[in-house]
């Protein structure tokens, strides 16, 4: 890889020169300078750069570039029974399988193209209203969780869960989203026509706000039902006096998606961190107004990870 540089010089009496300073060879700089410059970029454009030439590939390989891109004090988060043979397979490991902290009640992963870091709250680490009741909750262990335990919702009235966590532990100048990551059980009743009040923001402040449907089948409903049968040039809801049964359709972000690991998903929210802030992220999911009974949910935790188009 070349690169010319020229100048075009003033002289005296009007007289111009021309001073060319020729090319160079970027290749021909020390490995190690080239890796200091791609450590100062992103996983991403690493694994670009390693295409330009084979200096470059074996600049873009080096511990000292993929080291660059993981957490600080990573070495308290790696289990001492694994073991890698370089940075950059660290790296990968860290993306793929999330490892846990805080004594088992957190994950940490990282965005594969940024580095950033993605959290998961255990249901044990979050704040659930008589699930300390085996009437209404109950802790179980099942083999597609990534924590010891998750909690199975029975039935309850009052459906209230909140989630914690430092500011200072999120990466600094990335937008956040908050998830509920959950399953329903074959028996799952009273999500279907009553949204949950969800939140996100900072403890002490009152949040952003929105509702969302736990029943993954209510958002199918909506989205593959067609418009009202009609009876000639009238509406048969309004032939009879009375207000069509279809609901309003909504953004996808009210209905809960699947996961590539089995499990449901539903947006709560997002939170731009633009730095070290002292403070907490708060993030709840409510419903205590209806007032009836709901039941057949098992709740893994709430993710925290950065939007894919920030990263």
């Amino acid at each position: 890889m070349k690169s010319e540089v020229s100048e075009t010089e003033r002289g005296g009496e009007g007289g111009q020169g021309e001073i060319g300073c020729g090319t160079f060879d970027l290749n021909a700089l020390p490995q190690d300078c080239i890796a200091t410059v791609l450590s100062f970029t992103s996983p991403r454009d690493a694994c670009r750069l390693s295409l330009v030439s084979t200096t470059f590939k074996s600049a873009a390989e080096s511990d000292p570039v993929w080291e660059s891109f993981l957490p600080s004090k990573y070495q308290a988060l790696i289990p001492s029974s694994l073991s890698f043979s370089s940075k950059k397979e660290l790296y990968l490991s860290l993306c793929e399988s999330p490892v846990l902290i805080d004594g088992g009640r957190k994950s940490l992963s990282l965005e594969r193209g940024s580095g950033k870091k993605c959290y998961m709250l255990s249901a044990r680490d979050l704040f659930i209203v008589w699930s300390d009741t085996p009437t209404y909750w109950r802790w179980v262990s099942i083999p597609d969780s990534r924590f010891e335990e998750v909690a199975e919702l029975i039935s309850v009235c009052w459906f209230e869960i909140r989630g914690k966590i430092k500011i200072s532990m999120l990466s600094h100048m990335t937008n956040y989203k908050a998830y509920l990551v959950y399953k329903a059980t074959t028996g799952v009743y009273g999500f279907d026509f009553h949204p949950v009040e969800v939140s996100v923001g900072l403890v002490g402040t009152e949040g952003s706000k929105r509702t969302a449907y736990l029943d993954a089948g209510r958002g199918l409903r909506l989205r593959y039902q067609g418009p009202p049968r009609r009876i000639g040039l009238f509406n048969r809801s309004r032939l009879f006096g009375l207000q069509s049964s279809v609901p309003t359709r909504s953004s996808d972000d009210q209905y809960p998606k699947a996961r590539v690991d089995g499990w449901l998903e539903i947006e709560l929210g997002e939170l731009f961190n633009e730095g070290p802030l002292d403070g907490e992220l708060e993030v709840s999911v409510l419903e205590v107004k209806a007032g009836h009974w709901k039941g057949g949910l098992v709740i893994q935790g709430i993710e925290m990870r950065p939007r894919i188009s920030d990263t």
